[in-house]
């Protein structure tokens, strides 16, 4: 599946996919100070071996943000990508024991069941993270950054 992140003049960014079966309707990504929440999305789901809201896309969702919903799956990977939106937000890397412990908290005050995580995960997704961070800063107002995010994981 690719997808690509315009950068907007205003309030938002865009983002286009574009999936095996066709094009899905552009989604507004609101700026943050960081990068888009849906780019945060992709930096979690090319390396976790779980099905989040990009994936449920690429399956036929129609990118609305009640996509997924009832995936409890898909609900796990967005408290995980919303820890790293934190850490982004904080500009503070939480030791990876603390990181664990919350994104575990945080998971099961929503009903869901965490991921396993380790912290050889947790580098791979922040250098993930930190590199496209760096690519979106590079891009100019109205440029883009295409990335490509690999199949369903099994």
């Amino acid at each position: 599946m690719k997808l690509t992140f315009t950068k907007g003049t205003g309030k938002f960014d865009r983002l286009d996919i574009v999936a095996a079966d066709g094009p899905r309707p552009p989604i507004d990504c609101p700026k943050q100070g960081i990068i888009p929440h849906d780019m945060v999305h992709w930096a979690v789901e090319s390396i976790v071996e779980a099905a989040g809201f990009l994936h449920l896309i690429a399956d036929g969702g129609d990118g609305g943000f009640r996509t997924g919903i009832e995936d409890r799956t898909a609900q796990s990977v967005e408290r995980l990508v919303e820890m790293f939106q934190g850490e982004g937000w904080s500009q503070t890397v939480l030791p990876d024991d603390e990181f664990i412990a919350l994104y575990a908290v945080t998971c099961e005050d929503r009903g869901d069941t965490p991921l396993p995580i380790t912290g050889a995960l947790l580098t791979a997704i922040r250098a993930r993270i930190a590199d496209v961070t760096a690519q979106w800063s590079a891009v100019p107002v109205g440029g883009q950054l295409a990335l490509e995010l690999p199949g369903h994981p099994q």
